[in-house]
C-alpha cells in the first residue's frame, strides 16, 4: 500500500488535487482512497488530503499518520508546520515552489522535488493572480515523480472532474508532468 498525504490552504485545490489523483488511479485497476480533514471551512485556512493506494481493497479508514510521500500545495506551510511528521524513510517531499530543491533543508533521509505550479496555474488561467488554483500543475508533477499513474490517465481524470476550464486544467498537468 502507498500512503500520501497533502499539505495545502483552503482554495488552492488540495482536496480536488488528490481526488482527481485518485480517479486517474482507479482508472487503472487501482484500489483508492481519497479524503480530506479541515477545520472550519475558510479560504486560506490549512488543510489536509489523504490518498491510500493498494492492488486490493483497502478496509482501513482511519487518518494516515505514517505517509510514504507528501505533496505541499502551498510552500509557506514548510515554516508553519512540521511537513515531513510520521513521513517514511526514503519518502519523497513535492513542494510547489519556485526554489530549487536543495533551498529546502529537509534531513537527508527524504527526496525533495520542487514544481512551480503557481506559474503553470496562472500561466494557464486558473484561478485569479492573487489566488492561482494549482491543483491539476501539482498532479502532473505527482504522476511524473512518483510513477503512479498514466498521464492519460491523469488527463481524463480531470477532463471527467473539473468542469471550468478543462482544456487549461490538462494542459496545466501536462506542463507540469514535463517540467517535473
Amino acid at each position: 500500500m502507498i500512503e500520501m498525504r497533502f499539505h495545502g490552504r483552503g482554495g488552492q485545490g488540495t482536496v480536488v488535487a488528490s481526488k482527481i489523483l485518485a480517479d486517474a488511479l482507479a482508472k487503472e485497476g487501482n484500489f483508492v482512497q481519497a479524503y480530506p480533514e479541515f477545520g472550519v471551512e475558510r479560504r486560506g485556512a490549512p488543510v489536509f488530503s489523504f490518498i491510500r493506494i493498494d492492488n486490493k481493497p483497502i478496509y482501513d479508514k482511519s487518518r494516515i499518520y505514517a505517509p510514504d510521500h507528501v505533496v505541499v500545495v502551498d510552500p509557506t506551510l514548510v515554516e508553519a508546520i512540521d511537513v515531513t511528521e510520521g513521513l517514511k524513510d526514503g519518502g519523497w517531499i513535492i513542494i510547489n515552489s519556485d526554489k530549487k530543491p536543495a533551498d529546502f533543508k529537509f534531513p537527508a533521509k527524504f527526496k525533495v522535488a520542487t514544481i512551480n505550479a503557481t506559474e503553470i496555474a496562472v500561466r494557464n488561467k486558473l484561478g485569479t493572480l492573487g489566488a492561482p488554483i494549482v491543483n491539476t500543475a501539482i498532479t502532473g508533477a505527482i504522476v511524473k515523480i512518483l510513477n503512479l499513474t498514466k498521464l492519460e490517465s491523469l488527463l481524463e481524470a480531470i477532463g471527467d472532474v473539473i468542469t471550468i476550464k478543462p482544456q487549461n486544467n490538462q494542459k496545466a498537468a501536462r506542463e507540469a508532468y514535463e517540467k517535473a
